[in-house]
């Protein structure tokens, strides 16, 4: 498995006894979708490891609390913290309407109401303040907030997201 075919679903944070109990701070806004796993994968050493879970409960609310199979000591669990955690891609819910995971919208084309197509989303920018679709029209880059507002129509089967953007936004990356 490769990182490319997983999802970053958090990271191990403490200890929680000495029996080798992890916890774990999840990265998603529903945690109890991730409360009886089978397994998950460990980064260690740039390597995605499989580790299969003996029993899991959320512990205050954004925490998971892990019990591994074959992780039976403080020693084996000092040995993981600090790491990340990936689920494969396919163990994502699916979502609907207008949701989307950043992943699945490389490549989809964005159109604007107002000005037509705008070009293809090569990435999501979600270092600032408010996450930017990162779009490649020939050679130049639009940048354009992901903003409920501005997201009029995601159209999955067709790979197209439909906006409708402020008056002269796109523009403004194509005047010389």
């Amino acid at each position: 498995m490769k990182k490319d075919e997983c999802f970053f679903l958090g990271k191990i944070v403490k200890k929680y006894s000495f029996k080798g109990e992890l916890l774990i701070k999840l990265d998603t806004d529903e945690p109890e979708l991730f409360e009886d796993m089978d397994s998950v994968f460990i980064d260690l050493r740039n390597n995605l490891v499989p580790f299969f879970i003996e029993s899991s409960q959320l512990h205050k609310s954004e925490l998971l609390r892990i019990k591994f199979e074959d992780v039976d000591t403080e020693a084996d669990a000092d040995a993981l913290m600090k790491s990340d955690l990936y689920l494969p891609l396919d163990f994502l819910p699916e979502l609907e309407g207008n949701k989307f995971y950043f992943h699945e919208i490389i490549g989809f084309t964005v159109e604007d109401v107002n000005f037509g197509k705008v070009g293809i989303i090569q990435s999501i920018n979600d270092s600032t303040a408010q996450a930017l679709f990162e779009i490649d029209r020939d050679g130049i880059e639009i940048l354009i907030p992901m903003n409920d507002e501005f997201i009029s129509k995601v159209d999955k089967p067709n790979k197209t997201i439909f906006v409708e953007t402020p008056e002269g936004l796109i523009d403004l990356y194509l005047e010389e």
